[in-house]
């Protein structure tokens, strides 16, 4: 299955494989990391491991993530998620449309 397939079937709340890019409906993987989930609410979002969050990883989860970046509603540092699964309280993120929305 092509990438593009898999996170459109992600983006779908479907299950995807397609080598290094997989999905079990609510979680978007690149290799063995999260690189997307979907919120309590049904929100899809996208993980930015990219340069320009200084948080690269590689240059094929460059661009998973780029990839996914066009089918999800939200796109969250990765600091953000780290925190979140800490359990930290709540936490900001940013978005095109909403420039600060709070994150439960």
């Amino acid at each position: 299955m092509r990438n593009s397939q898999v996170v459109q079937r992600w983006a779908s709340n479907m299950c995807a494989a397609g080598g290094n890019l997989n999905s079990n409906s609510d979680e978007l993987w690149s290799y063995n990391e999260v690189i997307g989930f979907t919120s309590p609410s049904g929100t899809k979002i996208v993980i930015d491991y990219t340069a320009k969050t200084g948080e690269y990883m590689s240059q094929t989860t460059s661009c998973h993530v780029n990839l996914a970046k066009r089918h999800a509603d939200e796109v969250m540092h990765p600091a953000t998620y780290r925190a979140m699964l800490d359990g930290r309280g709540e936490y900001e993120f940013h978005t095109q449309d909403h420039p600060k929305r709070k994150f439960e």
